[in-house]
């Protein structure tokens, strides 16, 4: 399982002109799922992200969590995280979790998001999106477990 994690000030998720996700502060999390993942990764990365210190605190020091400035997230299924680009000119993604599998995963990553106290929303399975990011600072992490 593969995130890639976005400090924001603010973003939403828009599919055929409707809005269907919008967050002030708080993470952009773009998830991947390949075809070797289960729960245990999932459990891992929400573990992690959400006790990431990348928020700023009182002096302008990144040592504060998602759950200590009490973020936002919005996650966005994204199988081309797991794009293999080493030959021609097209990228595979063979690697990739099929809609099946992926799907369950996503929505057991957002489930957990919010049993840990994360305010969370999703973007829309499958669906062509629009995702708007005010990436803040920038901060962007790359996560794989």
């Amino acid at each position: 399982m593969r995130a890639l994690i976005q400090r924001v000030a603010h973003s939403r998720v828009t599919v055929e002109g409707q809005c269907i996700a919008e967050i002030g502060a708080g993470l952009v999390i773009l998830l991947g799922v390949s075809l070797s993942d289960g729960k245990s990764q999932a459990d891992y990365l929400v573990e992690k992200i959400v006790n990431l210190r990348i928020f700023e605190d009182q002096s302008g020091k990144i040592n504060r969590s998602l759950l200590d400035v009490g973020g936002s997230a919005i996650v966005v299924s994204q199988f081309t995280l797991y794009a293999d680009t080493r030959k021609g000119r097209r990228p595979s993604f063979t690697d990739a979790a099929a809609p099946e599998i992926a799907r369950p995963l996503i929505d057991y990553f957002a489930r957990l998001m919010v049993e840990k106290g994360v305010h969370t929303q999703t973007g829309q399975f499958g669906a062509h999106m629009v995702v708007e990011i005010a990436n803040d600072g920038p901060l962007t992490i790359w996560l794989e477990r």
